[in-house]
């Protein structure tokens, strides 16, 4: 019986450091954005992605890289408070792109979730199109 209580109270012990300790969440309440058709001629277009800190430890963004070139995402590296928010505008140049599109984003944060997707998409109407 002594055996038992004293593992209860370690795994106890263990739990309150862990929760003492605390932890960063990302949430981001839109991951993903469709900006519909765009006109080449009209060029880049961007979104911002919005997220909150859901946790108890600040919010670092250490990352964020798009798929490929013509997405260029913008972010700030100050840390994000526990309950407050952040924001992560991505642009899309359409420049000698037509056609549909679909872009990921990787977010890379020191969250409990250290990896987040972001998805921009769309269609590109070419130059002299309606």
């Amino acid at each position: 019986m002594k055996r038992i209580l004293t593992t209860i109270v370690i795994a106890l012990a263990f739990s309150i450091m862990s929760l003492a300790q605390g932890y960063a969440q990302a949430y981001f309440p839109v991951r993903l954005h469709d900006f519909g058709y765009i006109k080449e001629e009209k060029g880049p277009v961007s979104y911002t992605f919005e997220l909150e800190n859901k946790g108890t430890k600040p919010l670092i963004i250490v990352q964020v890289t798009a798929s490929c070139g013509c997405t260029r995402p913008e972010y700030s590296t100050r840390p994000i408070k526990p309950g407050k928010k952040g924001k992560i505008q991505v642009t899309y140049s359409p420049y000698g792109r037509p056609g549909a599109f679909e872009k990921i984003i990787k977010v890379k944060t020191n969250g409990r979730e250290k990896r987040t997707l972001l998805v921009i998409s769309g269609t590109v109407i070419p130059r002299g199109k309606k």
